[in-house]
């Protein structure tokens, strides 16, 4: 009879640890979901935005690359002045693909949902704390 009592009390807890592991993990999936969801939103309104104001900008770059080779052309031939553009366009877009790509890098993608599995991961590795007493003393 005296082992009984302990024994249901170690299952109660091995249950409710497990129950409460489970919804642990299942609330980590739902943030997870959530925050991707944020986040492809996000990212698709910026992708939209960039869609519909590209071709102007590409438009207006073509004319003005024309127009500029155009005015270098009276000093080195026009195509000297089509290359020295040309030359310039090849080195800034490398520099800027560079500087993108770069910071590409350094985008953290569900950024909360990672911070919250480290969390609990850390309160499960840490030791087992002793059980407090009641009032009473028990």
């Amino acid at each position: 009879m005296g082992t009984e009592i302990p024994d249901r009390g170690i299952t109660a807890l091995i249950s409710r640890m497990a129950d409460g592991f489970s919804r642990l993990v299942t609330q980590h999936i739902a943030l997870a979901r959530l925050e991707l969801a944020e986040d492809a939103r996000q990212m698709g309104a910026g992708l939209g935005r960039i869609a519909a104001f590209l071709p102007f900008v590409l438009t207006g770059y073509a004319l003005l690359c024309g127009a500029l080779s155009l005015v270098l052309a009276r000093w080195v031939g026009l195509a000297g002045g089509l290359a020295l553009v040309g030359a310039a366009n090849v080195v800034g877009g490398g520099l800027g693909l560079a500087r993108a790509l770069q910071g590409l890098r350094s985008v953290k993608v569900m950024h909360g949902t990672q911070e919250e599995l480290n969390r609990s991961a850390a309160a499960l590795a840490a030791p087992p704390r002793a059980p407090t007493e009641g009032p009473d003393g028990r």
